[in-house]
């Protein structure tokens, strides 16, 4: 059904901004986390508990935010950003005495009902407090060194707090998240390029310093680079989990097993099959075409949010936008490259279809900021 322009007009304000919202953009996000559904039944043995009922209701309420924070003018997020990011560092710090431990690491705080991971809120609110902060300066100070140096502190932080969780993964994501926006932003590549050298100084730090007093990684995270080089050195050890996946993946051919026939997943030989490594049984059932239709969808995803910076003269929107379609591409490429032996391993869940509550309800809020984008930028 199409809308003439009058008859949107004579719409109430409240019921304009609903036909205003990007639609394309809440199917695709529908048909994602159904393909999640699908893959945390079929792990489960044909059962939708114990992770597709939670996953479900969670998405309910998810997607529910994502409306409300929609109907929320833009230019009121811009003024919330700063608190946000200061509320999320809060909590990182909170969960450094206090967060619940779980599987090695801290990063978890328990709310009764749920656990909280504070880093992940971290990888909305630390592109919203840069896309604010480059929507207040002038764009042609965006390079002086002056200006350069706040965002530089406003990564780091949360990127230092996270590491110390130990949590590689998020702090990667973080790091390149806050990158994505600077570069954007437009500040100059010498900056980045630098970078770029200082982080090869760091890695031939971070190799120096194995087995030494100051060692700069954890000992599982050496072994993660070490399976990430050779996994066949220790294949029913550190190098299980990615030659399973390997296994998984190649198993799958190009139209795959068939829908719960993945051998890898149902006889359990796959670990962490309903978080981090939920794209390999995928493959498994669905082959090549059904991991490339995924990769599609998320890439649709990605050109969405884009299109709605582009779309809009409000820089901040804009640059919001920008943000959090890099923020969400890193997601999945980080997920992929990983499984697929691409990437270390350093779990990275994949958007909307591993189990997860912070990840997924996290995510659709920052899809409401692009919608809020949308739905506000000038007409």
């Amino acid at each position: 059904m199409s809308f003439s322009l009058y008859q949107i007009n004579t719409v109430p304000s409240g019921w304009r901004k609903v036909l205003y919202l990007n639609w394309p953009l809440v199917l695709l996000l529908s048909i994602v986390a159904c393909i999640g559904f699908m893959m945390l039944y079929s792990v489960a043995g044909g059962s939708m508990e114990p992770w597709v009922m939670p996953q479900a209701q969670r998405f309910a309420i998810g997607m529910t935010a994502m409306f409300v924070i929609a109907m929320i003018p833009i230019a009121f997020w811009r003024l919330v950003s700063g608190l946000g990011y200061a509320v999320s560092l809060i909590l990182l710090l909170y969960v450094e005495f206090f967060g619940t431990v779980g599987m090695g690491a801290q990063r978890w705080l328990d709310l009764g009902p749920f656990r909280l991971q504070p880093s992940e809120l971290a990888k909305i609110t630390i592109v919203m407090v840069l896309a604010a902060y480059y929507a207040r300066i002038d764009s042609a100070k965006t390079s002086h060194p002056l200006y350069i140096l706040p965002p530089l502190v406003l990564i780091l932080i949360p990127v230092f707090l996270t590491l110390k969780q130990p949590d590689l993964g998020t702090a990667l994501l973080l790091l390149l998240g806050g990158g994505a926006v600077v570069f954007a932003a437009g500040v100059h590549w010498a900056y980045f390029a630098t970078l770029i050298a200082a982080g090869g100084a760091t890695v031939f730090a971070v190799f120096a310093s194995r087995g030494t007093e100051w060692q700069l990684l954890k000992d599982y995270q050496f072994r993660r680079i070490d399976t990430f080089i050779d996994p066949t050195q220790d294949p029913l050890g550190a190098g299980y989990h990615i030659t399973q996946s390997q296994i998984a993946l190649g198993s799958g051919g190009f139209s795959g097993r068939g829908f719960m026939e993945g051998t890898q997943s149902r006889l359990n030989f796959l670990p962490e099959k309903h978080t981090d490594f939920i794209f390999t049984t995928l493959a498994e059932e669905f082959g090549f075409i059904g991991a490339s239709s995924l990769l599609f969808i998320y890439l649709l995803i990605v050109a969405l949010c884009i299109w709605t910076a582009l779309s809009t003269k409000d820089r901040f929107a804009s640059l919001l936008s920008l943000g959090i379609a890099a923020t969400f591409f890193l997601y999945f490429a980080i997920n992929m490259a990983m499984v697929m032996g691409l990437a270390p391993v350093v779990g990275v869940p994949l958007p909307l279809v591993s189990y997860g509550g912070t990840a997924m309800m996290v995510l659709l809020a920052a899809f409401g900021l692009v919608q809020s984008a949308h739905i506000h930028r000038p007409r």
